[in-house]
């Protein structure tokens, strides 16, 4: 189950929570290219636009049906710092597509453009949120720098991103501190609302009536690959929406994903530089074993430069994420444009490797197109 922090302000705010959603958007952009090939958002640099969008929809599509939500509502100037609120849960999987136009729905409310949404749910709803001063600054109680919430300082450092996942460990203390805030107590109301401090009893019940559109990016996913276009943010976008989920048996097949998959992060950040894993799952093998898979994505063939680059995320997983999960076991993972033969060198390349890193065996899988879908399939390269 992976928690999701999901950005708010002091107007916006009161609407999520009286209309039980969460979402994000990009100013007034529309989304012309929904299960569709083409789009007509070429414009400054070029593929820019829509490359944003399709990142903000992998985003929300990582969401499954009860993972936890938690608001980060943005500090107010002069007035009030960050504050994390909380624990609220997702009523589906993934997000739908309300685009921006007249239509959109609680527009002029929100006064801003929210184009992809998920609903819901109460969860264990805390009437206090919690400082950004409390939950990232306040060190008295770390031992180590790996018990840091690093998700959201690397959130802070580069850039806002609208809705960011967490790890299980800071999942676990950012709703600590938000539950010792509470003394514990939590709200069960079935309607709430926010009065400018904390979550409060709704007056009414409000339904959400807006539109909620299914998002497909597999027809523009196949004609950019087909045109040998960049499509790397398309094939993290379509696996982060489809993983785990029995849609396509074949990525679950290479990946061992069928039903045992426990967090999903993408973009995942490794580093105050611009390092960030495609994809990262983790997968419960039994009550005293995980598996975490950092996976690199290529549109392109593989080559000599993606151990390198799995290399520098094992080394960040060894010391940021298995200290707090110590039952984990490290699997790197390359997926990769299907080549019509894998070189001896690239195969050995692979075999260093596995030798140097010292965690279990990389693994390695091509896709390839097959009756307009992406058939996956892993490549034994020890032979």
């Amino acid at each position: 189950m992976t928690t999701h922090v999901f950005i708010v302000d002091d107007n916006t705010f009161k609407y999520h929570l009286e209309y039980m959603f969460a979402g994000t958007g990009a100013k007034e952009k529309s989304v012309d290219f929904n299960n569709s090939s083409t789009t007509k958002l070429y414009s400054g640099r070029k593929h820019a636009g829509e490359y944003s969008l399709v990142g903000m929809m992998a985003d929300g599509c990582r969401v499954r049906k009860d993972d936890l939500i938690i608001f980060y509502l943005i500090e107010k100037q002069n007035a009030r710092e960050g504050m994390f609120f909380g624990v609220f849960q997702a009523a589906e999987d993934g997000i739908f597509l309300d685009n921006f136009d007249e239509n959109q729905f609680l527009y002029k409310e929100l006064k801003k453009s929210l184009t992809f949404r998920l609903k819901i749910k109460p969860y264990q709803v805390y009437q206090q949120g919690v400082t950004e001063w409390e939950a990232l600054d306040e060190i008295k109680n770390i031992c180590s720098p790996y018990q840091m919430l690093w998700s959201l300082i690397y959130r802070k450092l580069k850039g806002n991103r609208g809705n960011t996942m967490i790890t299980t460990y800071e999942s676990k203390r950012l709703i600590s501190l938000i539950r010792q805030k509470n003394k514990n107590q939590t709200l069960n109301f079935c309607d709430y609302t926010f009065d400018g401090r904390n979550i409060i009893k709704g007056e009414k019940h409000k339904e959400y009536t807006g539109r909620t559109e299914e998002i497909n990016i597999l027809p523009r996913l196949l004609a950019k690959a087909t045109r040998k276009q960049a499509f790397e943010v398309h094939l993290q976008m379509y696996i982060t929406q489809n993983i785990g989920r029995g849609i396509n048996e074949s990525l679950d097949k290479a990946l061992n994903a069928e039903k045992n998959i426990e967090w999903i992060g993408n973009e995942v950040s490794c580093g105050v530089g611009l390092q960030r894993i495609d994809v990262m799952i983790s997968k419960t093998i039994n009550e005293n074993q995980k598996i975490v898979m950092p996976i690199e994505l290529k549109a392109v063939a593989a080559s000599f430069d993606n151990t390198r680059q799995l290399g520098r995320y094992i080394e960040w997983i060894k010391q940021y994420y298995v200290p707090n999960s110590p039952e984990s076991d490290i699997q790197p993972v390359l997926i990769c444009v299907k080549r019509k033969k894998l070189s001896d060198d690239l195969k050995n390349e692979f075999k260093r490797f596995n030798q140097e890193s010292n965690v279990l065996p990389l693994k390695y899988i091509e896709y390839e197109i097959l009756e307009n879908n992406l058939f996956f399939k892993i490549v034994d390269y020890q032979k």
